[in-house]
C-alpha cells in the first residue's frame, strides 16, 4: 500500500522560512518522479514543483520559482519541498504526490496518490 506522510509545515511570517518533508512507502522511490502540490482554501488543487526518480531534474510553478526548492534522498525515501521567501499567497495545504513514472510528468496529477498534507499558514 503507497503511503504518504507529509510534515514541517507551520505558522510562518511573510519572508520566512520552512522545510516540508514526505516519508514515502509501500512503493519503489527510486523508481518514481514525486510532485508537490497545494490547496489553498476555497481554491482548487495546484501543482508545485516536480523531481524525477534521480533526483537529477527538477521542475517548478512559475509562482513558486526561485523561492522553492525540491529535493529528495532516495535511500531514506523522503522527499523534501525548502520554502523561502515565504508569500501570503504561500498559505495553503501541501501534499507530496506520486507520479506515475520515472521522468516528470504533470497531466492528470488531481489523481495521482498523496499523503494528508501539512498545512503551512504565512501570517503577520
Amino acid at each position: 500500500e503507497v503511503q504518504l506522510v507529509e510534515s514541517g509545515g507551520g505558522l510562518v511570517q511573510p519572508g520566512g522560512s520552512l522545510r516540508l518533508s514526505c516519508a514515502v512507502s509501500g512503493f519503489t522511490f527510486s523508481s518514481y518522479a514525486m510532485s508537490w502540490v497545494r490547496q489553498a482554501p476555497g481554491k482548487g488543487l495546484e501543482w508545485v514543483s516536480a523531481i524525477d526518480s534521480g533526483g537529477r531534474g527538477t521542475a517548478y510553478a512559475d509562482s513558486v520559482k526561485g523561492r522553492f526548492t525540491i529535493s529528495r534522498d532516495n535511500a531514506k525515501n523522503t522527499l523534501y519541498l525548502q520554502m523561502n521567501s515565504l508569500k501570503l499567497e504561500d498559505t495553503a495545504v501541501y501534499n507530496c504526490a506520486k507520479g506515475p513514472r520515472a521522468w516528470i510528468s504533470t497531466a492528470q496529477v488531481h489523481s495521482w496518490p498523496r499523503g494528508q498534507g501539512t498545512q503551512v499558514t504565512v501570517s503577520s
